[in-house]
C-alpha cells in the first residue's frame, strides 16, 4: 500500500469537542487522528459544495433565471390554506 504525504497541523481543540473526538474514536476503534481527517475532509467537502451551489445560484440571478419575491410569498402563504397554490417557476 502507497504511502501519503503528512503534514502536522495543530489546534487548540475546547476540551468539550476533544472529549467527544476521543469518545467517538473509542466507539469506532479508531484513533483520535483518524477521527479528526474524517471530520476536516467531510467539513471541506461541505464548504467546496456550498460553494459551487453559492456559484451555481449566482450564475442563474446573472441570466435572469429568478422567482419573482411576490410570487414566492404567495405561494408561502397559501402554504397553510385548503387551496395550496403550486410551486413558482
Amino acid at each position: 500500500m502507497a504511502r501519503t504525504e503528512t503534514k502536522v497541523l495543530t489546534a487548540h481543540i475546547p476540551l468539550p469537542l476533544a472529549e467527544r473526538v476521543d469518545q467517538m474514536a473509542q466507539r469506532l476503534e479508531r484513533s483520535r487522528g483518524w477521527i479528526m481527517k474524517q471530520a476536516l475532509a467531510a467539513w471541506l467537502d461541505q464548504e467546496d459544495e456550498r460553494e459551487r451551489l453559492t456559484r451555481e445560484a449566482l450564475a442563474d440571478v446573472d441570466a435572469g433565471r429568478v422567482i419573482d419575491h411576490q410570487a414566492v410569498q404567495a405561494w408561502a402563504d397559501s402554504l397553510g390554506t385548503d387551496e395550496p397554490q403550486p410551486v413558482p417557476r
